[in-house]
């Protein structure tokens, strides 16, 4: 990517107890800390609403946490990411200003182990999520070392795709389309909520893909292999692809964010034109 000495995002903060470090969330008989991820929790986790399932499972531990301030300036991967977050606030402001309306910038909160979040305690063995209560974006950056190693999808813009995915949770949020998704869900079975998932990660992988176009168009961020670099990501964490890597086999009535094919088509299609219009994913007769 080409993002030279460009302009940071003032809207990172960093609550990482330790520089580059693993703390971890204490839980009487230990921690859980990135160490932890497994494939299945990933499959579940990565990128949804955590609000549904933030406090399952996490018994009375609580983060201490760090107060939060701006990552340090020798810090490349910080730099990075508050990079690529400056990068989607110049994009999706001119979108919604094209629209007549107002772009509301998110936060981006950098933790290690797990933190207090309005969507209650989040963990980083769920992957990078957003939470619409606080309008942050919460990430532990050793989940790029996992990107990279567990999930082989090395490369600078397949770590921009994944916090590109995570604003386009921030952009239906302030459309009213998360909202109305997570009231629908409360009146329809397990089966058919699911598939309301994964229409809404459908659109938020469009959405990223509206910002890699506009960016580019705009700024010239691309370099060659970058698009490449995306795809393997969308594909690498697609509910197929990770079910049959955790349990041998998929089924496709518990995919919540879609299949490989699915999450690459999207971005595809929002990289291709642009335009936020093709990305009702929730109109679509085949996804």
């Amino acid at each position: 990517m080409r993002f030279g000495n460009g302009r940071q995002s003032d809207n990172v903060e960093d609550r990482r107890g330790a520089r580059g470090g693993r703390s971890g969330l204490r839980m009487g008989r230990g921690k859980i800390g990135v160490g932890t991820i497994v494939l299945a929790l990933v499959a579940m986790y990565f990128g949804v609403d955590p609000s549904v399932v933030l406090n399952t499972g996490l018994g009375g531990g609580v983060p201490v946490e760090t107060p939060a301030g701006a990552p340090p300036a020798n810090d490349a991967e910080a730099r990075f990411v508050s990079m690529v977050l400056a990068d989607t606030e110049a994009t999706w402001q001119a979108i919604f200003e094209q629209g007549g309306g107002r772009y509301v910038e998110p936060k981006l909160v950098l933790f290690t182990g797990a933190t207090r979040t309005a969507c209650g305690v989040g963990q980083a063995a769920m992957g990078p999520f957003y939470c619409p209560g606080d309008q942050k974006v919460y990430i532990d950056l050793a989940f790029y070392d996992e990107l990279r190693t567990r999930f082989r999808a090395p490369g600078d813009f397949a770590q921009a795709y994944v916090i590109a995915h995570e604003v386009g949770h921030h952009v239906q949020n302030l459309l009213g389309i998360s909202g109305k998704v997570h009231e629908a869900r409360q009146r329809l079975s397990e089966a058919e909520g699911n598939q309301l998932s994964v229409r809404l990660e459908l659109q938020a992988d469009c959405f990223s893909g509206v910002w890699a176009h506009h960016a580019d168009r705009a700024r010239q961020i691309l370099e060659a292999g970058d698009i490449e670099e995306a795809l393997g990501a969308a594909a690498a964490i697609g509910d197929d692809r990770l079910q049959k890597q955790a349990q041998g086999y998929a089924v496709p009535d518990s995919f919540t964010h879609g299949s490989s094919a699915q999450r690459v088509r999207w971005f595809k299609q929002g990289l291709a034109s642009g335009d936020l219009k093709h990305c009702d994913t929730f109109s679509a007769r085949s996804l």
